[in-house]
């Protein structure tokens, strides 16, 4: 069976190589043609043909420690279900709690965590990543429930601020720059492609890192070493922004007030709403398939335990299929990435991430199941940008790290309440609940968010759609 997640890695990255290919020309042509009308533009106005610079140094800057910071948490990937349940012989269901105790510390700072972004500087918070990933890179090492617990944690912080406050810095600083949102497009759709280049090669790593010391800790070694190279690129080459007037409150450290105007805003906005439902439940039925995958190849394998499944080459695939998903997202939005082409394209991912799911759940062969999650992670590879460029547009800078992070209470109660459920015996339920929410927010999307798209007023220090 190696053989065969060998060869599909293979075919998965030839032809990931053509599309990136195709990808590459087109878009190089579309830049070329661009360059040349904005500076012949900026040259009959006698403005300085600075935006395109501005841009490249922007990319590479964010790009530089996106990729950073993602390959430290993609090189854990693959082995933590395996750390905690071979290597220390947990239980299943006390793999369950350590997981869901990162997902309640997740779900109960995320809001907090949003704010001080908004308040401190998105920069420190980035900088306070790196330091309490490292902590909980640490923690998982030593094999002690009250510090694997702790590390979870820590764990759960640093997810929140992954996945809030290194986006809003980001469009923050276009936003500062004053490019134009195809111009943020790219970016997240760069990063993406990014993203599924690190995590490809984090997966091969960290099984060559497993297999090298035959220990399930040694990837986690080589993510803490990682982080701490990020904190010093972050401090070196990142400017600071801020929410607002950005002048943090001393008097109210928990900023209960400004939660308050956050939700009111959401609350008083349908499009935000749905979108906050779509985080919840695609960013949950990612969240336990991280969790699920594992056991449930190892269920529908006919040599397993005899012969061990190779989790680091399965991981890559799963992440070359992500960057397939990126490339087919650039493609789609070459022409035209506005608000509603990003609308149309949240309902699609994800009405085919629950028929991915859902064909997951009808099939007990292990090739099947492997091909489902592909297609999932392909649905992945695409979200990420549109979920990204959404937030970007419809939400305002001084809000815009504190609604992520509020988006993100519910996603991690859906998250905790499906693995409390039993995990082992209702594998399946857990699955299929994800893929009807699933199902349920691309209809909600597809009525709301795509019917107002065209109508809707825009924040006022939001970036505008072209």
């Amino acid at each position: 069976m190696v053989g065969f997640y060998e060869l599909q890695l293979i075919l998965l990255v030839s032809l990931c190589l053509i599309f990136l290919l195709l990808e590459r020309h087109v878009s190089r042509r579309k830049e070329l043609k661009e360059k040349d009308l904005h500076s012949a533009e900026r040259l009959e106005n006698g403005e300085p043909t600075a935006s395109h610079n501005s841009l490249a140094t922007l990319t590479r800057q964010y790009l530089i420690v996106y990729a950073i910071v993602m390959g430290a948490d993609w090189l854990q990937g693959p082995y933590v279900y395996s750390l905690y349940r071979e290597q220390y012989g947990l239980s299943e269901r006390m793999v369950a709690v350590l997981f869901v105790t990162g997902f309640m510390s997740a779900g109960l700072t995320a809001p907090l965590v949003g704010v001080w972004a908004d308040q401190h500087g998105r920069k420190k918070l980035c900088l306070a990543f790196c330091l309490t990933y490292t902590f909980t890179c640490c923690c998982i090492t030593i094999p002690y429930l009250p510090i694997l617990l702790l590390g979870r944690v820590c764990g759960g912080i640093s997810t929140s601020i992954l996945y809030s406050a290194f986006e809003s810095w980001l469009v923050s600083s276009a936003g500062a720059l004053a490019l134009p949102s195809t111009d943020l497009s790219t970016i997240f759709g760069r990063a993406t492609l990014v993203n599924g280049f690190v995590a490809t090669g984090a997966g091969v790593a960290s099984n060559q890192l497993v297999t090298l010391t035959n220990s399930f800790t040694s990837p986690f070694v080589a993510s803490g070493a990682l982080l701490l190279f990020a904190y010093l690129v972050i401090r070196a080459s990142w400017g600071e922004n801020f929410g607002g007037s950005g002048t943090p409150s001393g008097k109210d450290l928990f900023q209960l007030r400004r939660l308050g105007q956050a939700w009111r805003i959401v609350r008083d906005d349908p499009m935000l709403l749905v979108i906050g439902l779509t985080q919840t439940c695609f960013e949950g039925s990612m969240y336990l398939f991280v969790f699920l995958w594992v056991p449930s190849l190892q269920e529908a394998s006919p040599t397993f335990p005899s012969i061990a499944l190779p989790l680091g080459y399965i991981f890559s695939s799963f992440m070359i299929s992500m960057m397939l998903g990126s490339l087919l997202y650039s493609a789609v939005t070459t022409q035209s990435g506005g608000l509603t082409v990003h609308a149309k394209l949240s309902s699609l991912v994800c009405a085919f991430a629950a028929l991915a799911l859902a064909t997951s759940i009808r099939s007990d062969s292990e090739r099947v199941r492997f091909w489902a999650f592909c297609a999932f992670e392909a649905c992945v590879g695409m979200y990420y940008p549109v979920q990204g460029m959404l937030r970007g547009t419809l939400i305002s800078n001084e809000h815009r790290a504190t609604l992520s992070s509020l988006f993100r209470v519910p996603l991690n109660v859906f998250v905790v309440v499906s693995l409390m459920t039993g995990v082992s015996s209702a594998r399946s339920a857990v699955l299929s609940a994800s893929s009807l929410m699933l199902a349920f927010s691309a209809l909600m999307t597809a009525f709301v968010v795509v019917a107002r798209a065209d109508d809707h007023v825009f924040p006022e220090a939001s970036l505008r759609p072209e």
